[in-house]
Parts: C-alpha cells; structure tokens; sequence
C-alpha cells in the first residue's frame, strides 16, 4: 500500500532523518564530548593528546553536519522544518538539551568540584585538569572552572559561527557580523584575558584580567574595590585599561550607538549574542511574540537596570571616605553626582522626548525616583562596611549570584531550546536596557519597511530573537524602532520580499507610527520625499 504524503508544502515532504554526512558528523562530535565526559572520572593520562582529540572531535563533527545540512542546497531563504524537528520545537529532544545544559550552568557555578576542581590547595582533577596543557600554555596556570567554561564557550561560538555562515552564505551583512563576533570573542574575551593573567607574573602588574569588550553594567565586576586596586597598581598599562573601561560606558558606547543602534554591541560584538546568534541560531523562533512577554520583557530589564545602578553605587560608596582633607571625591559628594547626573539625564528626557515615550515616561519616572530614593537611604545609613543596613559584601556577593550566574547563565543559556535564544538579552541584560534606551532615544538606526511588497507570509516574525511583531510593522509601512531590536538583520534575511531594510538615516521621520499610508487624504509624494 502507498504511503500518503503528509506534508502540504509545495517544496516537498521535510525530513526529519539525517543524511549519511549528517550521521558521521554526528558520531564525530558525540565521541568528542564523550571524551570530555569520561575525563569526569579520570580516564586519560596524556591529558594534551585527548584533550586535542576532543576539542578537534568536536570541532570536526560540526563542520561536517553543517555541510551535510547546507552544502548540497540554494543560497537564500529556508526555513528547515524547524517546527517539524524535536530540538526546534520544544520536543523531547530539546527538553534534553535543556536540561543538560542547565545542570551543566547549575555545577559550575555552584558545584565545581564534581567537575574536578581542587578545594583547600588540592590538585584539580577530572575535566579541570583535562584542560591544564592548555591553561599552562596560554597563561602559565593550571585550569579552573572558568578556563573550561571560557574554551568550551569560545569553541561553541567559532564552530557554530562556521555553520551559520554556511547558512547565510548569500547574505553579506549576516557573514560580516558574524566574522566580527567570532573575531572578539577568540581575540577579547578568551585569548587577551590569559595573556593579561601571564603578565601578572611580573611584580609590576596585579591586572583583574577580564573580558575587554564586556561593558559596565555587563561587567559588573569594574567598579570593585579589588578591581580598582588592581588597575591602579599596574602602572600605565592598569590606568589605560581604567580610563578605557569609562570611557566605554560614556562616551564610546553612546557615540556608536548614535550611529549604528545597539546592533553595534549586541550582534556585533557582545560574547552573549555572539554564542545566542551562533550556538542559539536553531531556537531563535521560540521567543515569544505575545503582549504578555513584552510586558514582562519590559519591567523585567528595566527593573534589572535599576538594580545594578543602586548596586554600583554602593560598591563605589563604601569605599570612599567622608573626610575631605584626604578624599577629592568624598561620598556625599559621589551621591550628589550620580543624583545629578540621573536628574539632568531624566529632566532632559522628559522635556525633548516625552511625546514619543507616551505612558513608558511615567515607567521611566518610576525607576528615576527608586534609584533618588536609593541615594537618600544610601547617605543616612550607609558605612564602609554596610549599605542599607546589609553586609557590602554580602549584597555584592548576591549581586553577582542572582544576577551575574543564575539569571544569565543558568536560564540565559540553559533555557535556549525553550525560551529561545536571547532570553538574557530579553529579559535581564542591563547593558541591553542602556543601549536599547539610547537607541530608542537618539540613534539613527531603523529598520524600514515597504509595506506595498509585504505578503504577509510572517518569516519576519517567527525569526525575530527579541520577540519583536515585526510583520505587524511591515504591512503597515511602519518603521521599526524598538528599543529591544538587536539589529541582528535576520528579519530581513529571510523575507521573501525584501520589505524590510537595516538603514542609519537622519533623526527625522525615523518613528513614523501616527502616518497612515492608506487613503486618498495622505500625500505619498511628499511623504517619500520628506523621508
């Protein structure tokens, strides 16, 4: 008897079976991650040699599925079956996968010690130790935790970076953002932090080897004391690093912003979009496109934001002094500056923006008077020791958990094949509430739309990471400039059309949400010249 076709595409039935260079791919890679996890319980002795085995494994095996997945088919639009595949669409499989990554996040942030870290001064063993070859050789020190999480997440994004090339392979713009991603990751956030730790063997330096390209409030860490202390104990060298991390925050990242949107950051150079937009590319259409999510989306981030500005200024705070013979910068007059700022920063906002934030500025207003609140408090009952009646170092050490490791790590990444992929970009990053407010405020970037060419088909907006309804823009001509948009582009990739364009125009008629293109009573002539 005939078996009947199920599937009512006119392109043909979707497979859900693995061609054979799929499957050796597949085998490659599972023996690399094999190989790691066995070193769990201290198989190997040549720890170099399979360490080389495993990582080579693993990079092999993606290269060859993802030519098997692509090589053979068109440049241009496809979408895969990705509802058809369980560890697209929230099946059994990605369940798995979930839960796999998320107790991964669970024991190394929290139990390192089963991945083989040594307490107490003991020798590192297990997987920690597996990777000792490669720690010694970068920066002269054994592994941690934290080398293993750095080498297998700059892996992740370098070998699924070569996949998503190959996908978008007709694109430019996808290739050219994701060769800068890989580029800062390798070079900024893996490879310059070791380096910088090796040239702590020197007495001349004590650097807090970090992320470059992580920005405060990313970088929560910046402003501590021991970070302070060691960038001013470093010479030149420490003292640039400082200046540097500042003028990121106020004059660099606004500057870039201005011109390019937050896309600069968040798909260009950001470690957590990078390993979002590579590793998370198969579960970018699980974010949710409802109401509901945007709401929580954004009381969530902006809350978040709050958070870690009242939580660096109480880390700046106790440790400066009151006495003003021995302090330029005291700590009533530190309060003063940060309100100040925060009020010219508002006053500004509300006066020149208030009609196009509409009831979000009353939103705004809420956040500006907890962080003044805040200041208040901070100044009548804040010590060197304490701040709002708590330990510094305890409301710092909840910081960093709440924040820092289970927000971002266990649910940013260990949620992706549920959430989808930019859950922590959505929902919790306070370096995308800055940007995104400043893209929304100042910037030039927008992404238009033609809504004369728009079919409808909703490509748009099943792709978009954020969450963002982007057809509904596209069938009424609207331009899109939202202040959660990453400007990743994959919007425009897959529409069939070519409805919608990433641009950086001038500030006029970028929010464009009251024109209605539809009617006998609208000028189009002099509407498309204005633009």
């Amino acid at each position: 008897m005939e078996s009947i076709q199920q599937n009512m595409s006119l392109t043909g039935d979707t497979s859900n079976h693995l061609n054979p260079l799929q499957k050796i791919g597949t085998a490659i890679g599972l023996f690399g991650l094999a190989i790691l996890t066995f070193s769990l319980i201290n198989t190997f002795n040549n720890k170099m040699l399979w360490l080389t085995i495993a990582l080579a494994s693993i990079t092999t095996g993606v290269f060859i599925f993802s030519k098997g997945l692509y090589a053979n088919q068109i440049e241009g639009i496809k979408n895969n079956g990705v509802w058809f595949k369980s560890i697209s669409k929230r099946g059994f499989w990605a369940w798995v996968t979930g839960i796999v990554l998320t107790g991964f996040y669970i024991v190394l942030y929290f139990y390192p010690q089963y991945l083989g870290l040594g307490l107490n001064g003991t020798k590192s063993t297990g997987l920690i130790a597996l990777f000792d070859p490669l720690s010694h050789l970068l920066s002269g020190r054994p592994a941690s935790q934290w080398f293993v999480y750095g080498t297998l997440y700059t892996v992740a994004i370098l070998i699924f970076g070569y996949k998503f090339l190959l996908k978008y392979r007709h694109n430019r713009y996808q290739q050219l953002r994701t060769v800068s991603v890989m580029f800062f990751q390798l070079g900024f956030a893996f490879l310059i932090p070791e380096f910088m730790a090796r040239l702590n063997e020197s007495p001349n330096y004590n650097l807090p080897y970090y992320d470059l390209k992580s920005i405060w409030p990313l970088n929560y860490y910046l402003f501590d004391s021991w970070s302070i202390n060691g960038f001013l104990s470093s010479g030149t060298l420490g003292l640039s690093l400082l200046i540097f991390g500042v003028l990121s925050i106020f004059v660099i990242s606004p500057i870039l912003t201005y011109k390019y949107g937050k896309r600069w950051y968040c798909s260009w150079v950001c470690g957590c979009g990078a390993l979002a937009e590579t590793a998370g590319d198969a579960f970018r259409q699980l974010s949710s496109k409802k109401l509901s999510a945007w709401k929580i989306e954004r009381w969530l981030i902006h809350t978040v934001l709050v958070f870690s500005v009242i939580m660096t200024t109480a880390l700046v705070y106790t440790y400066l002094g009151s006495d003003h013979s021995k302090f330029w910068l005291t700590r009533s007059v530190f309060l003063l500056s940060v309100g100040l700022f925060l009020t010219v920063l508002f006053t500004s906002v509300m006066i020149f923006k208030r009609n196009e934030l509409g009831k979000d500025a009353r939103y705004g207003a809420i956040g500006y008077f907890v962080i003044i609140a805040a200041l208040f408090i901070m100044h009548y009952t804040g010590t060197t020791d304490h701040v709002f009646l708590i330990k510094s170092s305890s409301l710092r050490a909840a910081y960093g958990l709440y924040i820092g490791s289970i927000f971002s790590g266990v649910v940013g990444t260990g949620f992706y094949p549920i959430l989808g992929n930019r859950v922590w970009c959505r929902f919790g990053c306070p370096m995308a509430a800055i940007l995104g407010f400043q893209q929304r405020m100042f910037s030039k970037f927008r992404i238009t739309t033609n809504g004369g060419q728009c079919i409808s088909c909703g490509n748009c907006s099943t792709y978009c990471e954020m969450g963002i309804d982007v057809r509904a823009y596209a069938q009424k001509g609207e331009n899109i400039v939202r202040s959660s948009c990453v400007g990743c582009g994959i919007c425009a990739a897959v529409c069939p059309r070519g409805v919608l364009k990433l641009e950086n125009d001038s500030m006029e008629g970028r929010i464009n949400t009251n024109e209605i293109l539809l009617g006998n009573d609208v000028d189009l002539m002099n509407l498309v010249n204005r633009k």
